[in-house]
């Protein structure tokens, strides 16, 4: 069977662009003579849509397009994925489904039978589990519908299996002689591979070509990176789709092909997600420029590279807000960052507000020494300046934050908080030095004193991250450790690091919670980050040992 994978980047709730969409790749299959097009998951409303499924118009517009696309169908094959309504009560109101169309008409529906309900998903909220899936007969052929997580179930392949039933493999053994899987996987480091040995494994078992179609595209923090795969009954790699970008690709199930894997390195694929998701946010949410804060740091000159990559530099302001204790070397670096990135750049020191905000608080806080409140001060100052400018010039406000200093609390809410998007709040700071030298390869970018520097706030006189703080390398291992991988401070101490750091930086991140449930949106690039996969109460007193 020729067969074509639309990998769209589809929208939210979108649902005429996205019923446009999917005709133009229906066309375009036509065009190209496949018997079917295979669009991802829940492609006519946006993956995922979440609390917009207890609208009540928002499922019934869902079946309009799938009525007015299958009469948009002739003998060509279109199979899309949309949410569609569960009659049987008890039961949720909504499945997550997908529909094969033919010759004007819908010639089967499935609806998805595993819901996964972690870290990032909650679909057992929303939707009603399918209790059978039978294949459907295409042109004289069985072929057995799957959606997204009805493949990470095989017990060959996982340890630790979170269902009891196998749906592909089911479906096989029911008679299907082709598996199709349309998703909405979204990405982080590592999970390329991960999905590309699961899928070759489950092909290689059931013995039946695997055909997977993925989404692409930024929605709100999840990036999710397309890499459509066909695989022969022999778990041989025969297609696989362009990665973080939009792709159409043309398979011959008759007539497989082998090739190697698309392989990129980290640094590569992080920077690719965070400008897709940067990228989409903006444009999805209505916004054409962004500003952000330039501090002449690393944080800042990374973000300030991202969203220039993203959207254009025309569409990038950078803003310095000097005080008194702002160095002249960093206010240069940020100079040459925006005249490397071609950007505009304002200088608006902060100065003098400060001096005025610390004479009105004097009588309130006469007796008391200088600390972290007169340092905030100058954070907050900074925030009131640049969404001053994002309201007048209705740009989209960056935040600079990275992974490491969300999770110890090195912000200022109301400060450097301020924003509609925190760019790196998923890379660690390790992991910043590593996109920073990555983006210089070739040419110099970001100055290199930004990188080279001691990373410092500069809100008192020498101040460095390391007064208070074990090195980044430290830092980052033991987030990684207690955040990621979710073992206790017991065991990271006896992993070999020093009891007095592991201490205190599990206080800093168990404490920080309150700081990072009022943090704008992240993108999310590692296996466990700070947003809606990770739910920590914030008023609560358990301390694990």
């Amino acid at each position: 069977m020729k067969v074509a994978l639309a990998q769209l980047n589809t929208t939210v709730g979108d649902l005429a662009g996205n019923e446009a969409k999917i005709l133009a790749a229906y066309q375009r299959g036509i065009d190209a003579g496949v018997e079917l097009v295979i669009c991802p998951e829940l492609s006519v409303c946006g993956y995922p849509p979440r609390d917009l499924l207890h609208k009540r118009s928002f499922i019934p517009g869902n079946w309009a397009v799938v009525q007015r696309l299958a009469a948009a169908t002739g003998k060509v094959g279109l199979l899309i994925g949309y949410a569609g309504s569960n009659d049987k009560r008890p039961g949720r109101e909504a499945t997550n489904s997908a529909a094969l169309l033919q010759n004007g008409g819908i010639l089967a529906t499935r609806h998805k039978t595993l819901l996964p309900t972690y870290d990032v998903f909650d679909e057992d909220r929303y939707f009603e589990p399918a209790t059978e899936n039978l294949p459907v007969t295409f042109n004289g052929q069985k072929i057995g519908i799957t959606i997204c997580e009805d493949i990470w179930n095989d017990e060959d392949f996982w340890k630790d299996r979170r269902y009891q039933r196998n749906p592909a493999v089911d479906l096989a053994n029911a008679g299907a002689k082709l598996l199709l899987n349309i998703s909405a996987s979204p990405w982080h480091l590592g999970k390329n591979t991960t999905r590309r040995e699961m899928l070759a494994n489950l092909a290689a078992k059931t013995g039946c070509p695997l055909l997977y179609c993925n989404l692409v595209g930024g929605n709100d923090e999840l990036v999710f990176d397309g890499a459509s795969m066909a695989f022969d009954g022999t778990g041989q790699l025969g297609v696989e789709g362009v990665c973080f970008g939009e792709d159409f690709l043309v398979v011959d199930t008759a007539k497989p092909g082998v090739i190697g894997p698309h392989l990129m390195e980290d640094e590569e694929s992080i920077y690719r997600a965070l400008v897709l998701g940067l990228r989409d946010y903006v444009h999805k949410c209505g916004f054409k420029s962004v500003v952000l804060g330039l501090s002449g740091g690393i944080d800042s000159a990374l973000t300030a590279v991202i969203a220039v990559e993203a959207l254009g530099p025309e569409n990038v302001r950078g803003v310095s807000l000097p005080s008194q204790y702002s160095s002249q070397g960093s206010l240069d670096d940020a100079q040459i960052l925006a005249q490397n990135l071609g950007i505009q750049h304002d200088v608006i020191p902060i100065q003098n507000a400060f001096e005025s905000v610390k004479a009105e608080l004097q009588p309130v806080f006469a007796g008391r020494k200088e600390d972290t409140a007169e340092e905030n001060i100058q954070a907050r100052l900074r925030g009131v300046i640049l969404m001053a400018m994002s309201n007048k010039f209705g740009s989209l406000l960056l935040t600079t934050g990275n992974k490491s200093e969300l999770a110890v609390g090195y912000c200022t809410l109301y400060g450097d908080m301020c924003g509609g998007l925190a760019v790196i709040s998923d890379v660690p700071k390790t992991m910043v030095y590593r996109l920073s030298n990555w983006i210089n390869r070739e040419q110099e970018i970001i100055p290199p004193a930004s990188i080279t520097k001691p990373p410092s706030a500069e809100l008192r006189p020498n101040q460095t991250d390391q007064d208070s703080l074990p090195s980044y390398d430290v830092l980052d291992a033991i987030l990684e450790a207690y955040v990621v991988q979710c073992k206790s401070p017991a065991e990271i101490v006896e992993a070999g690091f020093q009891d007095a750091d592991v201490k205190r930086v599990v206080k800093l991140i168990d404490f920080n919670e309150y700081k990072r449930r009022q943090a704008a949106p992240g993108i999310k690039v590692t296996s466990k980050a700070f947003g809606v996969g990770r739910r920590i109460p914030i008023a609560q007193r358990y301390r694990e040992v």
